[in-house]
């Protein structure tokens, strides 16, 4: 028997050496569904999924699963990879015939962690945010571009974030940002 394993695009990419300023780490496959919905079927599909909607801009984590906030009606839901089915099940059963839309992504976007003391600055190299964390304090997100090439951001922790692109993008913004630390 065949066994299919699910290959990215950032598989045994390693950011030569750890980085004291700035680190690099492709995060492994997670269930990742984009939803979209009236503020009623949110609330239906937060209760299933395990976590609140946030507010514009903000991300909310519970559960170990995550809601990023993508636009006025449109979100952008994580969870470990294992749990992709159950996730479609759930909010489904609970929804019942309130519309909503739940699409499954997790093929078409790779994330990645950047962590350290510039990790702000080294997406900056590329990305034109003020990511001050004034101005782009923990739990923000959005969508933006580094370097050309769009992205989901999210700052996880005062000095670390979470970037999402297309698969297609990965590789590049990868190398961009490898590029971009030997300059640090």
């Amino acid at each position: 028997m065949v066994e299919l394993r699910r290959v990215g695009p950032l598989d045994g990419k390693t950011a030569e050496g750890a980085h004291p300023a700035a680190n690099l780490r492709a995060l492994p496959p997670a269930a990742q569904f984009m939803f979209r919905g009236t503020a009623d079927a949110a609330i239906l599909a937060g209760n299933a999924f395990g976590a609140a909607f946030p507010r514009a801009l903000r991300a909310t984590t519970g559960n170990n699963r995550t809601i990023l906030w993508l636009g006025p009606d449109e979100f952008l839901l994580l969870a470990p990879a294992n749990e992709e089915a159950q996730i479609e099940a759930t909010i489904a059963a609970s929804l019942g015939t309130t519309p909503y839309a739940l699409v499954g992504v997790s093929h078409r976007n790779t994330a990645l962690e950047i962590s350290g003391v510039r990790a702000a600055r080294l997406l900056n190299a590329g990305c034109p945010l003020d990511l001050d964390d004034r101005a782009f304090p923990v739990a923000m997100c959005t969508r933006t571009v580094l370097a050309k090439a769009p992205i989901v951001l999210w700052r996880t922790a005062a000095d670390a974030f979470y970037v999402s692109a297309w698969r297609s993008f990965a590789p590049y913004v990868w190398e961009f940002l490898v590029e971009a630390r030997s300059r640090l």
